[in-house]
């Protein structure tokens, strides 16, 4: 049951959310997508070992932004994601592309 506490310890609300940050009258709270899992096991002999492991993943989301009474949503852009997208329709296109040339070959 330790295991699982330490889970409910890392994963939970107040890891969401990070530490406001005030400059010049403008509050910026930072906010995370955290997801997690863990799992355990024990062998039936008395003496046998048991164990467990965790696993943790955060990544920014973006940031709620306070300036005067005023509340908006900041979202973070994850260059890797926007790169890693534009690659895979580049290499969609390029497939569709010569399929279509060759198709138009074969008709000549």
């Amino acid at each position: 049951m330790r295991i699982l506490d330490q889970v409910k310890e890392v994963v939970g609300g107040a890891q969401v959310f990070g530490e406001p940050f005030e400059k010049n009258g403008t509050t910026l709270i930072p906010a995370f997508s955290v997801s997690g899992g863990g799992g355990g096991g024990q062998d039936a002999g008395p003496d046998a070992p048991s164990g467990g492991g965790v696993g943790v993943r955060a990544r920014p989301v973006g940031a709620f932004v306070i300036k005067g009474g005023d509340v908006s949503w900041l979202p973070a852009v994850d260059v890797t994601r926007v790169i890693i997208g534009a690659q895979v329709v580049a290499v969609v296109g390029l497939l569709t592309l010569r399929t279509i040339l060759k198709a138009l070959a074969r008709r000549r």
